[in-house]
């Protein structure tokens, strides 16, 4: 790596597997060598201090393993992001926000195998944004646009995952870029700096480098309201990346040691609630 990272950074999307909260689910879908323990190897590498868990699909709506997580690495250190339907109790948000959650994600670019519904998303914003939390949404960019009239009724703050899905080599032309920005204008937008893998047409040996110009454009336009994230495991790909090339990308995106200040330390301790 360049460089060191500044205290408190935070790789704020990351996913726990522990087989002790697996129960009948099914094997195939879990992932192997995910524990806290050997998160703490990938953050000594990396040099972060802080973390968001997200829930695994996996575990469906049970978000123990996350909860627990988060008292293994400290409330300070540690917070969570669950996947709920529209059933919890009032009670069980309660408890869920007592143990360091502040968000929740759907996870519906492959709507078929999905836990969740986007008939879910609304009544579900509705309730959380009274915590204080954000709806998390892994969808595609074309769902962004099939659905911008629902995201611009969200009351919460909305999270796009891993650069808004936004398709390569379309990038920011797509018309989903178009909305994320609109949307922004309410101060109430965020954009993960995660999963380049994702879209990237020239990968793992060109360096997610076509990633580049869409990272950019975000940093640009959301400088106060973007996150990084590892994406550890990296369940979606055969070849995994290394972390610490990832944390070089995003020296790429964010050009200066203030900008990566502010997206690894500030902004996350805004938007999940980190101690000042």
């Amino acid at each position: 790596m360049p460089f060191h990272l500044p205290a408190n950074a935070c790789d704020s999307h990351m996913h726990i597997y522990d087989r002790r909260f697996l129960g009948d689910r099914p094997v195939q879908a879990f992932v192997e060598g995910a524990t806290v323990a050997d998160y703490r190897k990938v953050q000594a590498r990396i040099g972060t201090q802080r973390t968001v868990i997200v829930t695994p699909r996996v575990y469906e709506t049970d978000n123990s393993v996350t909860l627990d997580a988060i008292a293994q690495l400290g409330i300070d250190h540690a917070r969570g992001v669950a996947v709920l339907r529209p059933d919890v109790t009032d009670s069980e948000l309660a408890a869920l926000h007592d143990g360091g959650i502040r968000g929740i994600r759907f996870t519906l670019y492959t709507p078929e195998h999905a836990v969740v519904r986007f008939d879910m998303v609304e009544p579900l914003a509705q309730r959380v944004a009274e915590l204080g939390w954000h709806v998390q949404l892994h969808w595609t960019a074309e769902q962004i646009v099939e659905h911008e009239a629902m995201l611009a009724r969200i009351p919460s703050t909305i999270v796009f995952d891993h650069l808004a899905r936004l398709p390569l080599p379309a990038g920011t032309s797509h018309p989903a870029y178009a909305i994320v920005r609109r949307l922004a204008d309410s101060g109430r937008v965020w954009v993960k700096l995660s999963g380049p893998y994702l879209d990237s047409a020239v990968g793992l040996e060109g360096q997610y480098a076509d990633t580049t110009a869409t990272a950019r454009a975000f940093i640009a336009a959301l400088p106060e309201r973007t996150v990084w994230g590892s994406d550890w495991p990296h369940v979606t790909e055969s070849r995994k990346p290394d972390d610490t090339a990832l944390i070089d990308l995003l020296a790429t995106w964010s050009g200066d040691e203030a900008m990566r200040k502010r997206i690894l330390v500030d902004n996350p301790a805004k938007l999940y609630d980190f101690p000042i």
